[in-house]
């Protein structure tokens, strides 16, 4: 499992990588909105809690959510 942080113009990326699958969870660059959890590009959930947020993640990468390595720049995400 991969894990890579990195801020945009616009958002702050979380993304993971694991067995040829990517998931990313993004929020807006001031930190206050929902966090979106994406995979390829697409938008398939929004939440206004990391924990869930990296539920989700996890579970389309097929991991536990303890298994997610969270860069520290991104462990504020969501708060």
């Amino acid at each position: 499992m991969h894990a890579e942080y990195r801020e945009t113009d616009t958002e702050r990326v979380l993304t993971f990588e694991r067995e040829g699958r990517t998931v990313e969870i993004a929020q807006n660059r001031e930190g206050y909105a929902m966090l979106a959890v994406r995979e390829g590009g697409t938008e398939l959930e929004r939440y206004y809690g990391f924990d869930m947020a990296l539920d989700h993640a996890a579970e389309l990468l097929g991991a536990p959510p303890t298994a997610l390595p969270v860069p520290d720049p991104a462990s504020n995400m969501g708060l």
